[in-house]
């Protein structure tokens, strides 16, 4: 089999409706030269039976990857997917957030060496998640917004609604200071030799928040590879769940990384032995 442009890495744990979604988000992208790898951290059999299904609907060349649940261990798994995936360019998700049908052709089309990209998402409101069906999602309608989630967004409930307006023109965009910010775990993408060169992730982190997304552009900033906005590009919405807490054992040990200016993890995608 032919190598694909782009491995899209989705990282799962249970939540089996909200993977149905994303996989039917997955199947209807405008670029179509991508595997998909499922980076499972332990879910139960529900998820397993999602991705069946969702094989013998889509044309999806899926890889699903599993370990056992022994707590967060998260980045792991995007270790391993990392060295299953077949492509050079690699794009993460989460198993909660929707990418639209532009997302990877923005990915690729942007690409440049030496650049991290990276995309934003819409915080959707709780209101504006519970109306998500399948239906919705494969006919693209979860990506129109009408009146009521630009009020969820004028109201605060649902936070970034602007991020959710494509701007495929340069000029536009330069002129609105789409700037790069800080890396969202669930929306960037990277060369996989990139990667490689600091060791992929952390697997010291046992807990979410900065181990898989802050962490990571921080070292690959050390060698060089600095962050691209892809702000109003790559759209993409997160389906609403209550705020996760980023623990303070994952905040000291990401103070502790910036102190050693090492680029390399020592536990990533190779461990000593």
């Amino acid at each position: 089999m032919p190598h694909p442009s782009l491995s899209l890495v989705a990282a799962v744990y249970n939540k089996p409706e909200n993977l149905r979604l994303v996989m039917a988000a997955a199947a209807r992208q405008s670029f179509t030269d991508f595997e998909l790898i499922i980076a499972d951290d332990g879910s139960g059999l529900a998820v397993a039976d999602i991705i069946a299904w969702a094989r013998s609907r889509y044309s999806l060349p899926v890889t699903h990857l599993w370990h056992e649940d022994r707590g967060w261990r998260k980045n792991t798994m995007l270790n391993k997917a990392v060295r299953a995936s077949r492509a050079d360019r690699l794009v993460f998700i989460d198993g909660d957030c929707l990418p639209s049908k532009h997302f990877l052709l923005d990915h690729w089309n942007e690409r440049e060496d030496g650049r991290v990209l990276l995309g934003r998402r819409v915080e959707t409101s709780e209101r504006w998640s519970k109306a998500l069906t399948l239906e919705k999602v494969e006919a693209g309608g979860f990506e129109k917004l009408g009146w009521e989630e630009i009020k969820d967004g004028f109201a605060g409930r649902s936070l970034r609604v602007e991020d959710g307006i494509r701007m495929p023109g340069r000029l536009l965009r330069r002129l609105l200071l789409r700037r790069a910010r800080g890396m969202l775990g669930s929306n960037f993408s990277v060369a996989r030799k990139d990667l490689v060169a600091i060791n992929g992730f952390d697997e010291l982190y046992d807990g979410p928040g900065c181990g898989e997304d802050s962490d990571i552009q921080y070292r690959l900033s050390l060698i060089g590879v600095m962050g691209k906005s892809l702000r109003n590009l790559a759209v993409q919405y997160h389906i609403w769940h209550p705020l996760t807490r980023v623990s303070d054992a994952c905040w000291d040990r990401f103070e502790m990384v910036k102190k050693t200016t090492d680029p390399r993890c020592t536990n990533g995608l190779q461990s000593p032995q």
